[in-house]
């Protein structure tokens, strides 16, 4: 299972080990943005199977994850794929991946049958060749280099340098100054600012390439950002506006010291701000970074209801208000229920009142995490079967309980058996597991009539069937 640790300005060295080699041109993919963004996107990150898996999460989207990172020529990303499918599993969630390169958006549709996908124009990155910004050549880029001349010819002593950790007091000056004249209402824009001025606090790591355009040792601009496979991705590129010229100025030096020997820079995306967008498209991008959202959804998402099935002497269907004193009794019964390999108490989400078995089984559906079948004889609840554990793959896991005074008589059997039908044959699974204790013998004769068997551990035996 993964383990995933918050990301931290000491887990730089860890995420550089992957980012730092990393193909996918996207900003997202760099200790940058992890750090200058994680009040806000709350980043955690786990490697496994030699690549860097991170979990993003927010209060209204829940878990959003990276695709995973690899390392060259060691790392697994279908590995990987499996640690988060086997996590969404354990915590009741859909994957979701966020940020997916362009060119690993198939892969993820052919792994998972179900997906809803997104593309996002307002969170595209603008993709330059880093030689066109660091020469500005040919007659396409003559406005940028009038300005460029323009700034050299008022302010002649202007000069760009580097900037190191003993440069935190003129940086803190810049960006004092920067505040008085910074206008933007928008609340994103607002917090963008407030992250950028934290973020070059790291200047003078190992990672982190930083510059300034100076004039009589004050700071016209800054810039920062960090170098990811054959690209430079752009954190920061702040500019003392009343300098005429000065933000061309700082684009071309930044690219100039940074960008020797790289294919891309990257500068990241508008957020929708009209400004930033118009500024971004007149140094004339090669491309844009899409960034495909893409989220797996299972067999249920096909269903609005929960369909009638119905077998030899039993009838599955949906639960009503009808059943709450019988399925209490049956989520409640703990003797059972130790067959069953569940104890209500772990799971409960807040108080235990008369309604809550049927509620919570209501929302699994309605969320499209199981289907809790009633299973009826003439009419009556005797007990239930779960369609539940989808793996976003074709797979589910199947269970089935009933009633003590039912039991004996087989109708389990006949439940779980029509409920694998529906399952792999109505609902479209292509795969169908289950599993029983080692001293329950008579779920073991059962699972064995109608499934093989796929191993066992120390605890149970488990089966499955393909179509």
């Amino acid at each position: 299972m993964l383990d995933f640790k918050p990301i931290q300005v000491k887990s730089a060295a860890r995420l550089r080990k992957y980012y730092s080699q990393c193909t996918y041109r996207l900003c997202e993919y760099s200790v940058g943005v992890k750090l200058m963004w994680r009040q806000h996107w709350h980043p955690e990150f786990a490697e496994s199977s030699g690549c860097l898996v991170v979990r993003n999460h927010s209060s209204h989207l829940g878990s959003i994850f990276d695709y995973p990172v690899p390392l060259p020529g060691e790392g697994d990303i279908d590995a990987a794929l499996d640690e988060i499918d086997a996590w969404c599993v354990e915590h009741g969630t859909a994957p979701v991946f966020g940020v997916v390169p362009a060119e690993e958006r198939e892969h993820l549709m052919e792994r998972y049958p179900y997906t809803v996908v997104d593309n996002d124009r307002l969170w595209q990155d603008y993709l330059y060749r880093a030689e066109d910004l660091i020469t500005f050549a040919g007659r396409r880029y003559s406005g940028q280099r009038n300005h460029i001349n323009k700034f050299r010819k008022l302010y002649p002593e202007a000069a760009y340098r580097e900037l190191t950790e003993a440069d935190s007091e003129a940086v803190e000056a810049f960006w004092e100054e920067f505040h008085q004249i910074f206008n933007k209402e928008d609340a994103l824009a607002k917090k963008e600012l407030c992250y950028a001025r934290k973020l070059m606090r790291q200047v003078g790591k190992r990672w982190v390439k930083a510059g300034a355009i100076e004039l009589d040792g004050k700071l016209l601009a800054i810039s920062l950002g960090e170098i990811c496979g054959d690209t430079l991705v752009c954190h920061i590129e702040k500019g003392l506006p009343q300098y005429e010229g000065v933000y061309p100025a700082m684009v071309q030096s930044f690219a100039a010291a940074h960008g020797e020997g790289l294919r891309w820079i990257n500068r990241e995306d508008d957020a929708g701000d009209r400004g930033l967008r118009t500024s971004k498209l007149q140094y004339l991008p090669a491309g844009m970074g899409a960034k495909i959202r893409v989220q797996a959804r299972n067999e249920l998402s096909s269903l609005d209801k929960i369909p009638t099935v119905k077998s030899e002497r039993l009838t599955l269907d949906a639960l009503r208000d009808g059943d709450q004193a019988a399925y209490n009794r049956l989520c409640l019964d703990d003797e059972r229920n130790r067959w069953w390999g569940y104890d209500y108490r772990k799971d409960l989400d807040g108080e235990l009142t008369e309604g809550y078995f049927l509620e919570v089984a209501r929302r699994d559906f309605a969320n499209k995490l199981a289907v809790n079948f009633a299973v009826r004889l003439d009419g009556k609840l005797i007990g239930e079967a779960v369609l539940y554990q989808f793996d976003y793959k074709g797979g589910a896991e199947l269970g089935c309980r009933i009633l003590p005074e039912y039991a004996g008589n087989g109708y389990g059997a006949e439940a779980f058996r029509r409920a694998a039908e529906w399952s792999l044959y109505e609902l479209g699974l292509s795969r169908l597991v289950a599993k029983c204790f080692h001293e329950n013998e008579a779920s073991q004769r059962m699972l064995a009539a109608c499934m093989r068997p796929n191993g066992q551990d120390e605890t149970y035996f488990y089966f499955e069937k393909v179509v």
